[in-house]
């Protein structure tokens, strides 16, 4: 079959896909961002980068915009078709930035397949969730109303969905959840797995080791949507009661989810400046982003990992550091519960509750008699449901091949 991907920032989520799907015979190819410099596994063209979007009504600007990638994508699709007269069999593309919106006008009888990340809702979700830095307002409601609209759009028009857990898929209304199936994006166990000679070396030049006394904090970026603030509350009392551990967060000082704070210039330099000497600057590491294997390094090193997330999306963090048999202390929110049953692969708490947090952190550091057993099914979760090669690949490609012969 002729198989394209649409991806703003391609390979995304699809790496192993489409290179899997060149292995089989298929020929593929994939459409993307002018701007994007990631390197990708197929043959990539490109459509023109959209500039911004001017609207007179903020509820209708985020629409505007994502119209606007889906005109510019919908006519780099129309190049193909015109001067090269290519036309797929398959289109699979990522709803959330609306390039797949005009692609039927182009090839009316592809089958359309959508990755369908999240569905933003007004209530149950990540909205009105943090009312310390998120207050609930009817303005904000109607906000995540308008940022919807391409999203339902982009689940009728596919003819089916994938969606990676099913707290995600079932994020869409019933609806339209009966046209998603649920496949995780899967891990790569082989490469990440537990590894006692793991190590990574500090700006400090300090060099840790598996087996030292390491707490790890990860995200794209240091903010509230991934708990930051909670984990930064709790290192207080987990560096008085723990005087040789060392703490690491990776990420960056932006943001990737929601907005910045009002009176700091980062949310990193906001919670330094409300815990002040409460933070000892030589025990506390903050790496910024970080190379993959320096961060695979720490994720097989830590003693115990600590994820915070609101309701929202996954972090690919989460399952990466259960792969590699991670002691995982992470926030009882409905995505993590899907993966995670506390006492049993890991620990969870109340995503609020930092003296708990601290208590879970310092259980976990001064070594937990539960520890060899919570980390060896903290791996075997992933085996069991989530790898890459044995799970998640296999049926990500029997789903793409039979919803092609759809009628």
């Amino acid at each position: 079959m002729k198989i394209l991907f649409i991806h703003q920032n391609f390979p995304g989520q699809f790496p192993h896909l489409s290179k899997a799907l060149v292995e089989r015979g298929h020929q593929v190819l994939a459409l993307t961002d002018e701007r994007n410099q990631r390197p990708s596994p197929v043959e990539t063209v490109r459509y023109k980068s959209p500039d911004k979007v001017k609207t007179d009504g903020a509820l209708g600007r985020t629409y505007s915009d994502f119209m606007e990638r889906a005109h510019l994508a919908a006519r780099g699709a129309r190049a193909l078709r015109d001067r090269h007269g290519y036309a797929p069999d398959v289109i699979l593309g990522h709803s959330g930035w609306g390039e797949t919106l005009l692609m039927k006008e182009i090839w009316p009888d592809a089958k359309l397949l959508v990755y369908a990340e999240l569905m933003y809702r007004t209530r149950g979700q990540d909205v009105g969730f943090d009312t310390e830095f998120q207050p609930t307002t009817d303005e904000g409601r109607f906000m995540t109303v308008a940022r919807s609209a391409h999203l339902i759009q982009g689940i009728v028009q596919a003819d089916a969905a994938i969606a990676p857990t099913r707290y995600q898929a079932d994020s869409f209304p019933p609806e339209l959840r009966q046209k998603i199936t649920v496949i995780h994006d899967g891990i790569d166990t082989d490469r990440v797995c537990p590894n006692p000679q793991a190590s990574l070396t500090l700006p400090n030049g300090r060099v840790l080791r598996t087996g030292d006394e390491v707490l790890s904090y990860v995200s794209r970026s240091l903010e509230p949507y991934r708990g930051f603030h909670i984990c930064m509350r709790a290192l207080p009392s987990v560096l008085a009661q723990r005087p040789n551990a060392q703490i690491v967060l990776v990420g960056a000082e932006g943001v990737s989810y929601g907005g910045g704070p009002r009176d700091a210039d980062s949310w990193k330099q906001k919670m330094l400046a409300e815990l002040g000497d409460k933070i000892d600057a030589n025990r506390v590491h903050f790496l910024g982003r970080v190379a993959y294997n320096d961060y695979l390094s720490l994720m097989q090193l830590t003693r115990v990992h600590c994820y915070l997330t609101y309701p929202f999306v996954l972090s690919w963090s989460l399952t990466e550091a259960l792969a590699t048999g991670g002691y995982v202390v992470a926030s009882d929110t409905a995505p993590v519960q899907e993966l995670i049953r506390d006492g049993q692969n890991g620990r969870l708490v109340p995503f609020f509750d930092v003296p708990a947090l601290s208590a879970a952190l310092v259980k976990g550091l001064a070594g937990d008699p539960d520890a060899p057993r919570l980390k060896e099914a903290a791996r075997q979760t992933i085996l069991n449901g989530y790898d890459l090669q044995r799970q998640s690949l296999p049926k990500q490609i029997e789903w793409l091949e039979s919803r092609a012969s759809m009628r």
